[in-house]
């Protein structure tokens, strides 16, 4: 065998032994290099007293025209570190794979895409006030307010939205008859003065066309 031959097949044996030593080594968790020192030989001081040879048959050996040159050597050198690191990288990387444990982030929970139904605030301000905010907002100025609405309203039920007649049955501000009319303006009807004033001032658009119309006819008559 030449010596070029015999130096591949050493470099491959290298190769091979340090591909398992560091890959062992490295998927127990230990240090790459410790890993290269384990599987690198022996290399200590003490030495085993070289044993006599022939010196012909080792010169043949070592014949000039079967030594392998610098480049190939530098070739095998390269070949070898590379296999090595790509060993030590896989053996590294499997020992974290391996050893790590991965923690899962906590889903966060979902909200609640259904819309509960709001609750019924009621009315809280002055119904008086929301009234005349009506009143104007139909184009109507605000004596059709106060010199016909307010009093209208006043006399049937004191602007209280719970007013009752005790002998018609008609309810809330504007006296509504049956009350459940004003349901037409909103669920809310029987609690709510802003509901039954919306009902009452569209009521009277409707059937006289202004506040002051009702009023005349709630004078002459004593109802509207």
């Amino acid at each position: 065998m030449s010596l070029r031959s015999t130096a591949a097949v050493g470099a491959a044996t290298l190769v091979a032994g340090v591909t398992f030593a560091a890959t062992a080594f490295a998927n127990d968790g230990l240090n790459p290099d410790a890993a290269l020192n384990a599987a690198a030989p022996d290399t200590g001081t003490e030495t085993e007293e070289p044993r006599e040879t022939d010196t012909e048959s080792t010169e043949d050996f070592f014949d000039s025209s079967d030594e392998p040159t610098e480049d190939e050597l530098a070739e095998l050198r390269a070949q070898a570190e590379e296999q090595r690191d790509s060993v030590l990288g896989g053996g590294v990387q499997f020992g974290a794979l391996e050893g790590t444990n991965v923690e899962e982030e906590p889903e966060e929970e979902e909200e609640d895409e259904e819309e509960s139904e709001p609750s019924d605030p009621g009315f809280s301000g002055d119904p008086k006030a929301y009234a005349l905010q009506v009143v104007e907002s139909e184009g109507w100025g605000s004596d059709e307010f106060h010199n016909c609405l307010e009093p209208l309203w006043e006399r049937e039920s004191n602007w209280d939205h719970t007013a009752t007649n005790s002998s018609s049955g008609a309810y809330g501000i504007p006296q509504s008859l049956p009350g459940s009319k004003m349901a037409s303006a909103g669920a809310d009807w029987e609690t709510n003065p802003a509901t039954q004033i919306d009902w009452g001032i569209g009521y009277i658009k409707d059937r006289y066309s202004s506040p002051c119309a009702a009023w005349e006819h709630s004078e002459a008559n004593g109802w509207y």
